[in-house]
């Protein structure tokens, strides 16, 4: 993955604002939604909140970009629909958690240049080389204001759910306290096996090979 982070001897320009909050009956049990905006913009991240998070350390935590195809088209090339519902199902089951819900579609690139990339990889190229033939990096995602929102909220550290260990590192220059990551374990099908061995060999996810295999 392409991306640098620089930690910083000063504390950073606020990156989001709090914009609203509301409670809302969901199948994982009431999750207390609050709405980040962006300053001098008017893109929106939401925090999920589940449970009481005020001081709370070694909390579990998902950061976790948009995917309108996987979230609300079901579709099976990726595993974000799953990796969303079953870090919803973990924090409820927990008792409290967050999820960081950023608006990040296309880890960074927006809509439409993910369906371009999609049709990219029709044509044979995998997630990387699809983003790079568009002239993007191969994760253009930023996570600066994941730690303005915890700390809005009071998290002290967090427990990270993500087999990605660059967003560790990422969050964890941005300022974050992360004290430990917790894999997720999602069941692959036929259509998003290549996806997630690209994760795997080429962005460095822990992702176990037996579980892709056939």
């Amino acid at each position: 993955m392409s991306r640098s982070h620089h930690a910083s001897t000063f504390a950073p320009a606020p990156l989001v604002d709090f914009y609203s909050q509301a409670t809302v009956p969901t199948e994982y049990g009431p999750y207390r939604v609050v709405v980040y905006r962006e300053r001098d913009s008017d893109v929106e991240h939401c925090a999920l909140v589940y449970g009481e998070v005020k001081g709370a350390t070694d909390l579990l935590v998902r950061v976790h970009s948009e995917c309108f195809t996987g979230e609300v088209l079901h579709s099976l090339k990726c595993d974000c629909r799953e990796q969303l519902d079953q870090a919803l199902r973990r924090i409820a089951a927990a008792g409290r958690g967050v999820v960081i819900y950023l608006r990040q579609e296309g880890r960074g690139i927006g809509l439409g240049n993910k369906i371009r990339a999609y049709a990219l990889q029709e044509a044979g190229a995998d997630t990387v080389d699809a983003n790079l033939q568009l002239g993007f990096e191969a994760d253009a995602r930023r996570y600066e204001m994941v730690t303005q929102m915890l700390a809005e909220l009071g998290v002290r550290s967090i427990a990270l759910l993500t087999n990605n260990p660059e967003k560790v590192r990422a969050l964890k220059a941005d300022g974050v306290k992360v004290v430990r990551r917790v894999p997720m374990e999602i069941e692959p099908n036929a259509h998003n096996r290549g996806y997630l061995d690209t994760k795997r060999t080429r962005m460095g996810h822990l992702i176990e090979r037996g579980t892709l295999e056939l």
